[in-house]
């Protein structure tokens, strides 16, 4: 289990739903600021947060058969930054990584197998990485409409800082020369997810600032012919821009994009923190 100690005041009380009630969609966001944590522990957190909502989902099956009260499911979102990690998605070929254990241990770096869809990426310092843990059924039942939903998000943060992101056909994330026929295709976000009767888990990697020779480490998401590239490098001399900066901007326009699909979206803010790296 995940150790964490909440260091501001608790989530919401969730209400319940009179008897015989339908579910009513509950889109309040609970964000959780962890800063930088080690992978494992928030890996082990996400797995926690989705298996009370999948309980929560298996009670309210069972309350709608006899007419009993519902519980409305939560949303979260943990926002990020790792220590140098590399993970290999379900999907993901363990060649894709070019270090062996003593070339990681090296470089500093971790590397897990997890659950999620897709190939092999990095994480590390200087990298946004946002969990979201949420009901689909709160908001919309597709996995498509989700991915894009956040790739979106990105999309309109990067423009804040005059960037034109978008996307390219058949490749998820969010790319720099993405119309057809740039001559320079480069990655600067990526999504990764598992969802579970419609409860999702992983997310997305946002590269504002970090060391990206270490995905010179990594055929990153199994993509050979395709550069990667940071907020920081696009903007080359411009001012130095933060993660807890980028981190505000996105969750802005990501709980905008998800009130757009119902009533607002408020995100209810909390500051969490997990074992510190070693």
């Amino acid at each position: 289990m995940a150790s964490f100690a909440e260091t501001s005041a608790a989530p919401l009380p969730v209400a319940v739903l009179p008897a015989g009630a339908g579910p009513v969609p509950n889109r309040a966001l609970q964000v959780q600021r962890l800063g930088l944590v080690e992978y494992v522990p928030t890996w082990e957190l996400q797995e926690e947060l989705m298996a009370a909502t999948l309980a929560i989902k298996t009670l309210n099956r069972q309350a709608e058969a006899t007419g009993d009260a519902l519980l409305p499911t939560p949303n979260y979102l943990l926002l990020c930054e790792h220590p140098h990690t590399y993970t290999l998605g379900k999907s993901g070929k363990p060649e894709h990584l070019l270090l062996d254990d003593e070339a990681l241990t090296a470089h500093h770096a971790s590397f897990h197998r997890i659950n999620r869809g897709g190939d092999i990426t990095y994480h590390g310092p200087g990298q946004l990485v946002g969990y979201p843990i949420l009901d689909l059924d709160n908001f919309r039942n597709d996995i498509h409409w989700y991915l894009r939903t956040l790739e979106e998000a990105v999309i309109r943060t990067l423009a804040e800082y005059g960037l034109n992101a978008g996307r390219i056909a058949g490749l998820t994330g969010v790319w720099l020369d993405w119309e057809e026929g740039a001559l320079n295709p480069r990655k600067i976000c990526a999504l990764g997810v598992k969802c579970s009767r419609w409860v999702t888990l992983h997310g997305f990697a946002l590269n504002v600032h970090p060391d990206l020779s270490y995905f010179g480490h990594i055929v990153p998401c199994g993509i050979t012919d395709k550069a990667v590239t940071s907020l920081a490098q696009e903007l080359g001399a411009a001012p130095a821009v933060s993660v807890a900066e980028v981190q505000e901007r996105l969750l802005r326009h990501l709980t905008e994009l998800l009130a757009a699909v119902g009533p607002s979206v408020t995100p209810n803010s909390t500051t969490t923190s997990l074992n510190a790296p070693s």
